[in-house]
């Protein structure tokens, strides 16, 4: 059963997640010649405030504009 596990900072519209679920469990499906049924998709949401890079946080970068 593969098991695919995505980090994304909170606040996307929830039929966006949705979408990014479906897509990845029939791009696996496709490429591992898996059933739908057998593939797990985890999508953890991460405030802004808990993630970054380059030294900032994605919360800092927003306020930038």
């Amino acid at each position: 059963m593969p098991i695919i596990q995505i980090s994304i900072v909170s606040g996307r519209a929830p039929e966006k997640i949705k979408n990014l679920i479906a897509e990845v469990t029939e791009a696996t499906a496709r490429t591992l010649d898996a059933p739908l049924d057998s593939i797990k998709v985890i999508v953890t949401e991460v405030e802004p405030t808990h993630w970054g890079s380059a030294g900032e946080t994605i919360a800092e970068r927003r306020a930038k504009g």
